[in-house]
């Protein structure tokens, strides 16, 4: 069994999703302690954006000798999601919506033929044989009934792109409120953790 584990916030240690995240990373490998673990931290070593040269080498076109590194860098983030059985993702809210550097995993491993395809039912997806947890951690409230539950573009997001996929019941441990106030920012995270070490095994 292969776990992957991803965090994608500029906080480092103050980032209470990089907290959950390493919670949930730390339950499933008490369960399974012979999970192999891969590990990548998009802040550490961040994927360029998709450019027009990198989309032309996608579908055929001859790649500049200066696309190599990239090139190479989405093989192997591909290969990395594409050989995991559970993937542990660290999600914060960045302006309603994920951090750009996630954004830039998601279009490396979105890729047709290999997470999707199309056929004549329409998309369909390959990589639903895998676990996905995701450890979200928000500065306000944005649950179904808040004021601000019209700009969540985070776990709604994340859901539609996973069920592309053909993941479709990823799992979302959420720690919301986190700006509001210490007292908040200290339940939430508090909540989280403790939803963590709650997880089922398998």
């Amino acid at each position: 069994m292969k776990l992957f584990h991803i965090d994608s916030s500029v906080l480092g240690p103050h980032s209470v999703s990089r907290q959950v995240s390493a919670a949930i990373v730390d339950r499933l490998r008490q369960a399974t302690p012979s999970l192999d673990l891969v590990y990548r931290d998009l802040t550490q070593i961040p994927l360029a954006h998709l450019s027009g040269s990198h989309l032309a080498a996608a579908q055929g076109a001859p790649a500049p000798a200066e696309l190599g590194p990239d090139l190479a860098a989405s093989a192997a983030v591909l290969n990395e999601f594409l050989d995991a059985d559970i993937v542990v993702i660290g999600a914060p809210m960045y302006n309603f919506t994920i951090p750009s550097q996630l954004k830039a995993w998601i279009d490396r491993v979105l890729v047709a033929g290999k997470t999707f395809k199309y056929d004549a039912n329409g998309p369909q997806g390959l990589a639903g044989n895998k676990r996905v947890i995701v450890a979200i951690s928000r500065g306000g409230y944005y649950g179904p009934g808040t004021p601000a539950a019209s700009l969540e573009h985070l776990e709604t997001y994340l859901r539609g792109v996973f069920a592309f996929m053909g993941i479709t019941s990823p799992e979302f441990i959420v720690a919301d409120g986190i700006q509001v106030g210490p007292e908040h920012r200290e339940k939430a995270l508090a909540g989280a953790l403790q939803a963590a070490t709650s997880l089922q095994a398998a």
